[in-house]
């Protein structure tokens, strides 16, 4: 795979009107994107653009539309939208192409853009890289005829659909009615279709992070801060909270209590539902490197399989295909439900815990923990420059940390796709000792940054 300069693991993201995240970039991501997915044919070719509620957006949005425009594509704009909105609506108006314009879980300074092929799915990466080098060529390579410009149009019922489709997700048979809900929308992409969604499904709904301003976007609410929608449930005495991101591809739950249940637990409680149900394909789940070793052994004990990927919903979204699964997520509450999604979707995995939480006539505490986590322990070691997972001082602590897990843990040393961090990740049955190896390894890395 060749060097990448724009994308990361997640399309592009950085500083909003700092490269790579300037108009300039967005408007060389529409002209070439848009020229790799015009097929030559003499159709009209359609690009749909979400985005989530951050004040770069109104900088974004419109480069992006210039570039497309200019090669001939017609562009549709929903405005704020959940990401898995966009990834649904490229595949049901028959698009060429959709953008989701967000950062996720970033603060508002950030944003990002990802794109999508028109089967619904991230593009992978040799698209992406072709993408890249289309986006170096001059600014007037392949620019339509003045009267074979796309057309620009705004649709406003794109949150109406998204809710009808999330809405179908959830049992039939099945009603709300009697739950009271805490939700957090992070004042993000989520914050009229979720609150809505489960109104309309008879629930009583308190939601916070639903008053966005352009700049309060993740700011002490959403999914990366969970304080929030415990307040909220505490305050309401909510039966369950669910906190959503910024583009609402991800959550997490609290139950009645305030206990926060990450993405590992509801994970095993889908698996564990779908399986007794006799819906679960695969015969196991499907998860990133980053998911707790407590999860795999809770699985193995039902008699399911937890396969492992890379970190990125994409690739575990790769996996799902190719095996034929339809369950996977990452521990931080990407969940994908490939029934129903062609990405993580936190409105949808929240559909199915309540849909849990209602047959089971049980609280949220006794469903939250499905499975004892064994320790484990992240840190972020920032760097300045060069490749510190190339020096000989962090190879051989890395080693010696492997050495003293001695199969009885994990050890897992990454760089972040987006930032310049080395991840330093371990987990074990004996909490001192992923202490000692994750301090080691990351004061290693320290010593080479």
């Amino acid at each position: 795979m060749g060097e990448r300069k724009y994308f990361g693991t997640d399309g592009i993201r950085g500083r909003a009107n700092v490269s790579p995240m300037t108009a300039e970039v967005a408007l060389r991501v529409g002209l070439a994107a848009g020229r790799l997915f015009m097929s030559g044919d003499d159709r009209r070719h359609l690009v749909v653009i979400g985005k989530d509620t951050r004040l770069s957006g109104y900088m974004i949005e419109p480069a992006l539309v210039a570039g497309f425009s200019s090669v001939g594509m017609d562009v549709l704009t929903f405005g704020p939208i959940p990401t898995p909105g966009v990834a649904m609506m490229t595949r049901s108006m028959r698009a060429d192409l959709g953008v989701m314009i967000s950062a996720s879980h970033n603060d508002y300074a950030d944003n990002g853009i990802k794109l999508f092929g028109p089967d619904g799915y991230k593009l992978s990466d040799e698209i992406e890289l072709k993408i890249e080098s289309m986006m170096d060529e001059g600014l007037d390579q392949g620019l339509a005829a003045s009267s074979a410009l796309g057309r620009v149009k705004r649709i406003d019922d794109a949150p109406p659909r998204y809710i009808e489709i999330a809405k179908a997700a959830f049992p039939r048979h099945l009603s709300l009615a009697g739950l009271r809900i805490a939700i957090d929308c992070a004042n993000g992409a989520g914050y009229k279709v979720a609150p809505t969604t489960l109104y309309e499904l008879g629930a009583e709904v308190c939601a916070v992070g639903v008053s966005p301003n352009g700049t309060n976007i993740n700011a002490d609410c959403g999914s990366t801060h969970p304080a929030s929608v415990i307040q909220a449930v505490r305050d309401k005495r909510a039966d369950i909270g669910i906190a959503l991101d910024g583009d609402a591809d991800r959550l997490i739950i609290c139950d009645e209590k305030g206990q926060v249940v990450d993405g590992d637990q509801i994970m095993a409680l889908i698996a564990r539902d779908w399986a007794h149900r006799g819906v679960l394909k695969g015969q196991g789940v499907v998860a990133t490197v980053m998911s707790n070793l407590g999860l795999e052994r809770a699985l193995l004990a039902e008699g399911l399989s937890l396969e492992r990927t890379r970190v990125g919903d994409r690739y575990v979204m790769e996996r799902m295909r190719e095996g034929g699964f339809n369950l996977g997520g990452e521990q931080s509450g990407h969940l994908i439900l490939h029934d129903h999604a062609t990405t993580g979707d936190g409105l949808m995995a929240a559909l199915q815990v309540l849909a849990v939480l209602v047959e089971s006539g049980r609280p949220m505490s006794e469903l939250a923990r499905q499975f004892e986590p064994v320790p484990q322990l992240l840190q972020n070691v920032r760097f300045n420059g060069g490749k510190p997972l190339d020096d000989a001082r962090v190879k051989a602590a890395i080693r010696d940390g492997e050495a003293a897990l001695n199969g009885q843990g994990r050890l897992l040393v990454r760089p972040s796709g987006t930032e310049k961090l080395i991840r330093v990740m371990a987990e074990g049955d004996d909490g001192a000792l992923v202490k000692r190896v994750v301090a080691d390894v990351s004061a290693a890395v320290k010593a080479a940054g």
